[in-house]
């Protein structure tokens, strides 16, 4: 079977098995991934930004050298191919995960239990949830639905079409090192400085094909692009600006401006300002926006990758 034809139906088998089953409870490999990598950094940690470097590359090249020497095991036997890389973009990808992380914070706030909200929302992101009441809860969510759209599915699949088994795991190997060490506290700045400037590289391409793909599955394209050629630059992350602000314009809502994380407050600029402020009811939205997004980048980057193959061949 030829190597385009086993990511796709490998890729597509994946996403059911997310659709179908999710996360598991217990034992994900990303967690497992993610205990390495915090042994690693046990010994590596200096205040020092080659240290950290050397983090990255001992984590994310581990995790792409274990996806080669998988697939090379495997070469001979479409099937086994097929199945390692089902498995792989099960493993990676989280858009279920997601889904009902965003819904069981937007049924809360359906019920009125703000509380139970705020509860719940770290679960989906790091806001301070004690500074938001129901409407900037409500804001966090789908701004956090546009961002992981593209971190937990998009982008994986991306670099899936691109490398293969090795491309997925060391996509979600580099995200998961941002989320770990890539973020601006005094312990992590100079010693996490790689893992982030590396995930914006590699978020590059997923971010701008999940911007424009929830353009073409929103309620209202001209506003997406609008809303993404207006504010996305503005936006501190160049990754998630295009993706929020394409949401944001495709909803109709306005995202951005003033957040909490850890007690820490940053005044970011207003995403489609012309929009209405977010409502309750936004949250599911946003959840189904997301769901079209995902399945087509898979459709999109399963016809990419026969495209690539039929150049060279």
């Amino acid at each position: 079977m030829r190597a385009d034809r086993v990511f796709a139906y490998g890729a597509a088998a994946g996403l059911l098995g997310d659709l179908l089953l999710g996360d598991p409870r217990r034992g994900h490999p990303v967690a497992a991934f993610g205990r390495a990598a915090a042994a690693v950094e046990r010994v590596l940690w200096r205040d020092d930004r080659a240290r950290g470097a050397l983090h990255t590359a001992v984590c994310a090249g581990g995790a792409v050298a274990l996806g080669a020497v998988a697939a090379r095991v495997v070469r001979t036997s479409p099937a086994a191919s097929l199945a390692l890389t089902g498995a792989a973009t099960w493993a990676v990808v989280g858009g279920t995960s997601l889904a009902r992380e965003a819904r069981a914070v937007g049924r809360a706030l359906e019920a009125g239990d703000v509380e139970a909200a705020r509860a719940r929302l770290p679960h989906l992101c790091g806001r301070d949830p004690q500074a938001l009441d129901a409407d900037g809860i409500a804001r966090a969510v789908v701004e956090s639905v546009a961002e992981n759209t593209s971190d937990a599915v998009v982008g994986a699949l991306v670099w899936g079409a691109v490398g293969g088994v090795p491309g997925l795991l060391g996509f979600r190997a580099v995200n998961t090192l941002d989320a770990m060490v890539g973020h601006r506290s005094p312990k992590y700045l100079r010693y996490g400085w790689a893992s982030a400037r590396l995930d914006d590289v590699a978020g590059w391409p997923g971010a701008r094909l999940t911007a424009v793909l929830a353009t073409l599955a929103g309620d209202d394209p001209r506003g997406a692009v609008r809303a993404w050629r207006a504010d996305a630059a503005a936006h501190p992350s160049p990754n998630a600006g295009p993706v929020e602000a394409s949401f944001a314009g495709a909803l109709g809502v306005r995202l951005g401006g003033t957040l909490s994380y850890g007690g820490r407050v940053e005044h970011r600029p207003v995403l489609n300002g012309t929009g209405r402020a977010v409502g309750i009811h936004d949250v599911e939205r946003a959840v189904r926006l997301s769901k079209r997004v995902s399945w087509l980048a898979l459709g999109a980057c399963v016809a990419a990758r026969r495209i690539a193959k039929g150049r060279t061949s």
